[in-house]
């Protein structure tokens, strides 16, 4: 396997990606989709991994920058193909490793409280991350978790 830093040019991070969003959408109502779409992705706050087995895309996950303190989990996804395959773990441990790094005090994320994200809260809770309030411009949600971990 080998994670790279991605230009989300090709049409597997594409599809992936719109897959990603199509499940926002099963589980979460419009106002409540956090999800950033491609052009939002490329920001230059916003570092972006595939990981890929030889020619095959396994899954994605970004990285936003909010302060020199704190930065945000964006579209962590893992291919439906190859979810349940310990790949979200790999992608986590990259992550926390880039974040400190870098010098972050804290990692945190938004998450959708409804059933369908009971395996995304779960992996985060695995890694130490616990529940806190809005961060960085989010408001209060029902539809809405939020989760931070200090590094």
């Amino acid at each position: 396997m080998k994670i790279r830093l991605d230009k989300l040019d090709s049409p597997e991070i594409i599809a992936l990606l719109d897959e990603h969003h199509e499940e926002m959408r099963r589980h979460s109502p419009p106002g409540s989709i956090h999800a950033l779409d491609l052009e939002g992705l490329k920001s230059p706050a916003i570092a972006f991994w595939s990981l890929w087995n030889k020619n095959e895309l396994l899954g994605c996950v970004a990285l936003k920058e909010i302060s020199t303190d704190l930065a945000e989990i964006k579209s962590m996804r893992v291919t439906y193909k190859h979810q349940g395959k310990g790949i979200a773990n790999y992608l986590m441990r990259h992550l926390l490793d880039i974040a400190i790094a870098r010098g972050y005090k804290r990692l945190s994320l938004e998450t959708g409280s409804m059933d369908g994200f009971d395996r995304a809260r779960k992996l985060y809770e695995k890694f130490g991350f616990d529940y806190c309030g809005p961060f960085a411009g989010y408001v209060d949600d029902p539809n809405s978790l939020f989760m931070t971990k200090r590094l």
